[in-house]
């Protein structure tokens, strides 16, 4: 018996056959209560903790195998955010009988039981006669999510305040994204949407500990660089201990996310985030709880793992935890330097990341202070001291005049600078005589006619040359003036805008990256197509415009 389901459907006549499925499937005519109960459902937010958290490759796990392998979209991420029609585990059985019958098409039965997504900005069209500042005021309402009711099976995490999205494939929030973002709806005159999403992390954190890499369920088993503190610095940019305080809890409970298994951990060991270091210091590296291929990728992991000479789940460990650096992909994290299937992300303790964790410490101990804990305020200074000195020792290249990454289980740097350099400026870690050095090798090495680039190496990753993102021109900018490194960081404002322009003028667009080094405008690399929207790009030139009033177009 097949079961053909349509959009003429009415929802009581999708539930009978549903029903009548399960009895057969079952065996019982109890499948008729049991479709009642799991049939797709809106779900108000008061009832996000009744909700799954299984990701969609869980819930009909050889159904999505078989889906992402037969490359049934050209995205992964599509099916991954595809929402069930009915109760998955319907689906799931319904599958297992039909995929073996004759004239079974898989596309076919994908599209009967799911609902497909749409890009957030795939009706969006842009004005053209607008100016930059002008277009990206007009975008937010477009890129703005409202906490809208979750349907059953769906890998959406629901969220009680509206959002801003980054843009195209990224129909979610995601972490890192959104402070970049807020600094554009700070410079738009729109407070309120930031504390809204300050206060949708914290109920992530409340919910699950910390914040996930995006609100997907395929997202809850990791995590982004924790820029959280940052973002809750902007609710009081003249007073940011205030801040901190309101959000303590949220704070040191994602500290103790990245943190945990840090006490009583062996030198020379690693638990989950956490890295003991031979003489006993702590530091933090990126990681992922789960080692099977990402939901969103799935086929492109299971390739990755087959052409490396390593155990598959080796593999797919260091994938996620390269999703969960935000840079997917890069030399960085390449034992190689140039083979993605070379990856060893878990082995790496980031400058990046330990800078946040740095930067972290110091708002709770600020936070602490604010609200009289003594004690708390005395751990934690001295926890971000710790952090300060052990970036120093380990990271600094005295030679090259840089910050690079470390590769703790063979106790020497990885020798792959990045952009991530700059990022003990942005915190405040670096010394005067250090930063200069900084900007003299930033202005060496990675200044390029449109920004500054990723890397100096062009390995095909989207997260190395030629491309620039956004999010580290702000790094690089920021850390700078910090510094005093003003004319550097305004060169590298003034390239990067140029570059922003002259795409926004060939196409009424923003996009995720650039190319900073050819004619072209735009970038290309990674696991899909170039993204518009976009997010942080538009809140990067909304605070390069601000902070530079001479790039803004008239």
């Amino acid at each position: 018996m097949r079961f053909f389901l349509t959009s003429t459907h009415t929802r009581s006549v999708r539930i009978s056959i549903i029903a009548a499925a399960a009895c057969l499937i079952f065996g019982t005519s109890s499948g008729v209560a049991l479709a009642d109960t799991l049939a797709f459902r809106p779900v108000p937010s008061a009832e996000i903790s009744a909700l799954s958290s299984a990701p969609p490759s869980e819930l009909y796990p050889a159904l999505f195998a078989t889906v992402q392998m037969a490359h049934v979209f050209t995205d992964g991420k599509t099916f991954a955010d595809a929402i069930p029609k009915d109760p998955p585990s319907i689906i799931a059985a319904l599958y297992q009988r039909e995929k073996n019958r004759l004239g079974f098409k898989l596309a076919d039965f994908v599209q009967q039981h799911f609902d497909l997504p749409q890009d957030s900005t795939d009706v969006y069209v842009s004005d053209r006669t607008q100016s930059l500042q002008q277009h990206i005021a007009g975008l937010w309402p477009h890129l703005t999510q409202q906490p809208a009711q979750v349907r059953r099976g769906s890998s959406l995490l629901p969220l009680p305040q509206p959002y801003v999205v980054p843009g195209g494939r990224f129909r979610e929030v995601y972490y890192w994204d959104s402070y970049f973002t807020m600094l554009g709806l700070l410079q738009n005159g729109k407070p309120q949407l930031i504390s809204a999403m300050v206060d949708n992390f914290a109920s992530l954190i409340d919910r699950y500990g910390h914040i996930p890499n995006g609100n997907r369920s395929y997202y809850l088993s990791r995590s982004q660089p924790p820029f959280y503190y940052k973002m809750v610095g902007l609710l009081s940019t003249e007073d940011e201990a205030s801040a901190y305080a309101r959000y303590l809890p949220q704070l040191r409970r994602e500290y103790a996310f990245w943190m945990d298994g840090a006490s009583g951990l062996k030198p020379g060991t690693a638990y989950r985030r956490v890295v003991a270091l031979p003489d006993g210091g702590l530091l933090n590296r990126y990681y992922d709880d789960r080692d099977v291929p990402r939901d969103e990728s799935y086929a492109e992991d299971v390739k990755a793992a087959q052409q490396s000479k390593r155990p598959a789940a080796e593999v797919y460990r260091d994938l996620r935890a390269g999703a969960e650096s935000g840079w997917d992909y890069s030399s960085r994290w390449f034992a190689d330097g140039k083979s993605l299937t070379t990856i060893e992300t878990t082995a790496i303790l980031p400058v990046d990341l330990n800078s946040l964790m740095f930067g972290l410490e110091n708002a709770i101990h600020l936070g602490c202070e604010r609200v009289h804990d003594v004690a708390c305020s005395k751990d934690f200074k001295q926890r971000a001291d710790r952090r300060r000195a052990a970036v120093q020792k380990y990271f600094w290249d005295d030679t090259a005049g840089n910050y690079v990454d470390y590769q703790w289980i063979r106790r020497r740097s990885t020798a792959r600078p990045s952009a991530a350099t700059l990022y003990p400026l942005f915190v405040g870690i670096a010394e005067p005589a250090q930063a200069v050095r900084v900007a003299q090798w930033v202005g060496k090495s990675l200044l390029r006619p449109s920004g500054i680039v990723t890397t100096t190496v062009d390995s095909g990753q989207q997260w190395d040359a030629p491309n620039g993102w956004a999010p580290l021109q702000w790094i690089a900018v920021d850390g700078l003036n910090r510094y005093g490194q003003h004319a550097l960081a305004r060169d590298i404002a003034t390239r990067w805008m140029g570059k922003v322009q002259q795409g926004y003028a060939a196409s009424g667009k923003l996009v995720e990256k650039y190319n900073v080094i050819g004619t072209s405008a735009y970038a290309g690399g990674g696991e899909y197509a170039l993204q518009d929207g976009f997010g942080w790009t538009n809140g990067v030139a909304m605070q390069l415009m601000t902070l530079y009033p001479e790039l803004k177009q008239p």
